[in-house]
């Protein structure tokens, strides 16, 4: 019998992740990364001896990674070891107060009493709603493909009875009294692209996540995770082909039949998987077929999340009092998140993530410096026209200015070096829609069965994983994805 081929296109984690399970499967997996190193969005730059992660840094659900070794009976200790952060989380507020949210229930109750007494059995209430949430949303729906609305109504009795149509905010705040309480429980959902007062309230499950699984860093950063996955899917015998982006995807009636790339290669395979922005994938990938026309102008009136403005630097001095990850409120919340989300222009306040990955892991910058980033949510493209060359070194200025004034004293005059990744380089640099940094909304009308198939509905060999399918944006969830695409894949290449 002749060997089964694949093509992946793009090498995010949900493309890396599925290129090796198409490969431990038997599968000849081509992996088409348009630059030079693996990652997506978990790209990785070096500068003055400072590492500095692009993507993703919260690490959850380290079972769903390690199962990618299991497959070859390999170790992931052996690629990419990963270290326990605590706490997961400091979250700090303007008035100097703050949470240091970990997994040791003692000190979340302290800290819980501290703010509001009967919040305490309130949290526990919460934290058992969550479990339900993950046991349904996450153990058993995470993993499988929606590929019929009949798939949705099985899960809809589950899903009314853990009222999916509330929000994350309004399923927090039936537990929780204290507002900096509900902010501290209800911010999740941003980290997946989600406004908390709009998307699911099953996307509670990810504090359950975190805290069954507690929240990781990659020794040497994410980009070692990703160089070690890139090097178990060629340890396999997978191919990765760098710097060859994809032009288009070749199709003879209702299959794909072939990956045709920039330089003009044709690459004739029996099944292609696309890990690069859904609407890039159909609007320009498949442009030329009906079925990506088609799927396109649908896909343009879609929601989609939120972009990000990221700064990257290093500093001379270490800030050994700063935590790993900390999240930090600014004077709004609900007004804030609704300006991100709904606003047409960029607002005068934010709120921040600081990622300050020296204090875990010293080989992030040169010995007795510091490598960080931080990141503020600001709207996509398609509904704030911002000129981003123009503004975003004056809201740079702005955000270093005020971590130095509350939180990392002399941050100017120590500063090594610094960039920035604005939502025009989501655009242009990752063919992102509107320079969304995590695809379509999760909100309830777009996920599951009315997310964008993990098979397309018409071209019966063409497969979409990553943050743009089912489940949705996230590491664990892209990782899922890759697992929920993966089987439908083996299954077709069996049946032949």
């Amino acid at each position: 019998m002749t060997e089964r081929s694949a093509a992946v296109i793009g090498s995010g984690f949900g493309g890396l992740a599925l290129a090796i399970r198409l490969q431990s499967a038997g599968i000849a997996t081509t992996l088409f990364e348009a630059r030079d190193k693996p990652g997506g969005r978990a790209y990785v730059w070096h500068d003055e001896g400072f590492v500095f992660d692009a993507g993703p840094t919260v690490i959850t659900d380290p079972d769903a990674l390690r199962e990618l070794w299991d497959l070859s009976g390999r170790r992931m200790e052996d690629y990419a070891p990963l270290v326990p952060v605590t706490p997961f989380y400091r979250l700090a507020w303007e008035d100097g107060t703050h949470f240091d949210y970990d997994n040791d229930q003692g000190s979340l109750d302290r800290q819980i009493a501290a703010r509001n007494p009967a919040d305490v059995e309130g949290y526990r209430r919460f934290l058992d709603y969550s479990r339900a949430v993950y046991r349904e949303g996450y153990e058993k729906l995470g993993m499988v493909p929606f590929l019929r609305f009949a798939d949705m109504v099985r899960a809809a009795p589950q899903l009314v009875r853990l009222r999916a149509d509330r929000s994350v905010y309004q399923a927090v705040a039936r537990f929780i009294q204290d507002e900096k309480l509900r902010m501290a429980f209800s911010f999740h959902s941003l980290l997946v692209g989600g406004n908390p007062f709009e998307t699911s309230a099953i996307y509670a499950l990810i504090h359950a996540l975190e805290r069954q699984g507690g929240v990781w860093f990659a020794k040497g950063g994410t980009g070692r995770l990703v160089d070690g996955m890139a090097r178990l899917f060629t340890d396999l015998g997978g191919d990765l082909r760098l710097n060859t982006p994809v032009a288009r995807i070749e199709t003879e009636g209702s299959r794909a039949r072939a990956v045709v790339t920039t330089a003009g290669e044709v690459v004739p395979v029996d099944m292609v998987a696309s890990n690069a922005d859904v609407m890039h994938s159909y609007r320009d990938l498949l442009g030329q077929t009906p079925r990506g026309q088609a799927e396109a102008r649908r896909l343009d009136k879609r929601r989609w999340s939120m972009s990000l403005f990221v700064i990257h630097f290093g500093l001379r001095r270490r800030h050994d009092h700063l935590k790993h990850h900390t999240v930090l409120f600014g004077p709004r919340y609900r007004e804030l998140v609704r300006d991100i989300f709904r606003g047409s222009g960029l607002p005068d306040d934010f709120s921040l993530y600081l990622h300050a990955p020296s204090v875990t892991d010293d080989s992030m910058a040169p010995e007795g410096c510091s490598s960080y980033y931080v990141l503020s949510p600001v709207p996509h493209l398609g509904q704030a026209d911002i000129d981003w060359a123009v503004e975003g070194p004056k809201y740079r200025d702005r955000i270093l200015a005020y971590l130095e004034e509350r939180h990392i004293p002399g941050l100017r005059d120590d500063l090594v070096t610094s960039r920035i990744f604005t939502p025009a380089d989501f655009r242009d640099e990752l063919a992102a829609h509107h320079g969304s940094a995590f695809s379509v909304e999760p909100i309830l009308t777009q996920s599951a069965w009315f997310r964008p198939h993990n098979r397309d509905a018409e071209i019966g060999n063409f497969y979409l994983v990553g943050a743009g399918t089912h489940p949705g944006a996230g590491i664990p969830g892209v990782v899922g994805s890759a697992k929920a695409t993966a089987g439908l894949m083996i299954a077709d290449s069996a049946a032949g």
